[in-house]
């Protein structure tokens, strides 16, 4: 044990690269997307450091392309989730009682191979297996992927440091320890960084984690498997069994050892899991600290003051980068009459302009939607405006599977503040807006705040700042991230915590400290240096 204080260094934001024209990155993602295409990779499992291969497999192929083979993988089923708690919880053994800065050091380890030489090749097999572009990966499996594991180490220490008072005659100190047990990492397609930080944030402070990655997105999911053992991850600190939602989830929260889930996906799920672990109390060692952040129906609501030419740049990132499919993406907007044929004279004629295509195609701005089944339901939702009396698609409207999944940007303008689509989550291209009255913009507020369930993103925009002020008291609730004058996208560690709450999650918000105490279990402890020698009290000297 070494006798020293150690202090994790002080993280900054890792820089976003430009991937300009004659760029040292451009070229080396280039030849990583050619590398990476050559060959046809196998995907095991990965438990306790071993592959299992279970021969029930999948392919997988760019949601661009469907030519595209980038390989298949194995899933798990009842049998190696058992494998894989065994492997965990004989993995806590060491792990737990690892001095906490080695444990640090591999995740800083990892960040700084991320920066690095995986940079590429992560990049590459997020723009390959989930249709990002460059910049789009970029930002999400390089740099807030990055941003996590230096942040969240960070964090550790910092709630370490957080000590109690100790009056004369006594040392009151406070030590966190990991979860006993194990955590459950479930993890979506749309951010390989959301994937590589839901097994390691609990990993960090020296838990365990089953992580199932989303079946969508393994490729990218299993180059993180082998990133974490270049930088030196003990086997079966994370293991690795991508499977089914029922065949992997249902023996997991079956199980007594289960601690913790870490999670990001949908509301329905998310519910479904949770009524899980409550039926299945009573056989719990534990109650397991629950985790989530569920999507949402994220909003622009727009002032008559608003700045039309830089709320047109909102819409059109905040709704449209990487299709639509984040969970921040702006989906609904309230824009009032007065400034409604201004904005949309110039929205349109700017998303006219977008391109869309394959993510080696360093000009196009979106890409395809994941897969078949996102496709169809995104489709649905425009079909259906384009069949009402209450709606109107002023841009896009199209959509093509013939080669790849590829939905255009679609505009929804509609008379009905309870259209299906301005209340429903689709996580696709497609944005709808209403426009309301001048003179009920206390009505529009109101509306903002009811329709949706969620309560994830959303933005205001206004110059007068008492309308600023309205609106942010009015929808204080609608939101755990809440923007004024931007879009309602783009969190980054350690300056935008994220998570919201209603029916978007549990609102613990990742890349914060908050995050990282849901790991922690404290233990209390006083140390009397002058006990007590007599069991009478001075009251009882007399009657």
């Amino acid at each position: 044990m070494s006798n020293a204080y150690f202090k994790v260094p002080l993280p900054v934001n890792e820089p976003v690269l430009s991937y300009a024209p004659g760029s040292p990155e451009k070229e080396a993602l280039k030849k990583k997307l050619k590398e990476l295409q050559l060959q046809e990779i196998e995907i095991p499992l990965i438990i306790g450091g071993k592959e299992i291969k279970t021969g029930k497999t999948s392919e997988i192929r760019t949601p661009h392309d469907h030519s595209k083979k980038l390989g298949f993988y194995h899933k798990a089923g009842a049998k190696e989730v058992a494998m894989a708690i065994e492997a965990a919880l004989e993995a806590r053994k060491t792990w737990a009682e690892m001095p906490w800065e080695h444990r640090a050091s591999i995740f800083l380890k990892a960040a700084d191979l991320l920066s690095g030489s995986w940079r590429s090749t992560l990049n590459a097999a997020t723009m390959l297996g989930q249709s990002k572009t460059a910049f789009q990966a970029e930002i999400d499996s390089a740099c807030e992927l990055i941003d996590f594991w230096r942040f969240n180490s960070y964090y550790m220490t910092q709630l370490m440091s957080e000590q109690p008072y100790s009056p004369k005659g006594m040392w009151n100190r406070e030590e966190y320890r990991p979860l006993e047990g194990f955590v459950f990492a479930v993890t979506p397609f749309n951010f390989t960084s959301i994937a590589g930080n839901l097994p390691t944030a609990p990993a960090i402070v020296g838990n365990v984690s089953l992580w199932k990655p989303a079946s969508s997105a393994v490729y990218s999911a299993y180059f993180l498997m082998k990133l974490w053992e270049e930088a030196g991850l003990p086997a079966g600190v994370i293991n690795f069994i991508p499977g089914s939602g029922g065949e992997v989830g249902n023996p997991v929260l079956a199980s007594p050892d289960l601690a913790g889930i870490h999670f990001t996906g949908s509301t329905e799920v998310f519910q479904g899991m949770w009524k899980m672990i409550g039926d299945n109390i009573n056989k719990s060692k534990y109650y397991p600290r629950i985790v989530g952040e569920t999507g949402g129906k994220d909003f622009i609501f727009a002032h008559n003051t608003a700045d039309v030419d830089a709320l047109v740049v909102a819409a059109i990132r905040g709704a449209f980068e990487y299709q639509g499919q984040k969970c921040s993406a702006a989906s609904r907007m309230y824009i009032p009459k007065s400034i409604w044929g201004d904005f949309k004279s110039k929205y349109v004629a700017e998303v006219s302009k977008i391109k869309m295509g394959d993510p080696e195609d360093f000009t196009n701005f979106m890409c395809a939607v994941i897969d078949k089944g996102a496709f169809k339901s995104i489709k649905a939702y425009i079909d259906y405006a384009k069949e009402s009396k209450d709606a109107e698609i002023i841009t896009g409207g199209k959509c093509d599977d013939s080669k790849g999944f590829f939905i255009e940007p679609t505009t929804i303008v509609t008379t009905d503040p309870k259209f299906k689509s301005i209340q429903e989550e689709i996580f696709g291209p497609v944005f709808t807006i209403y426009v309301y009255e001048d003179n009920k913009f206390d009505e529009a507020l109101e509306l903002c705040d009811t329709t949706s369930p969620y309560a994830l993103t959303g933005a205001i925009w206004a110059k007068d700042r008492s309308a600023l002020v309205k609106m942010s008291d009015k929808l204080k609730n609608a939101a755990g991230n809440f923007y004024i004058n931007d879009k309602p996208t783009a969190a980054v560690v350690g300056q935008q915590p994220f998570g919201g709450g209603r029916a978007s999650g549990t609102n613990d918000k990742a890349g914060s400290s908050m995050n990282i105490l849901r790991w922690m279990t404290a233990r209390a402890i006083k140390e009397t240096f002058e006990p007590p020698k007599d069991w009478r009290y001075p009251f009882m000297s007399e009657k």
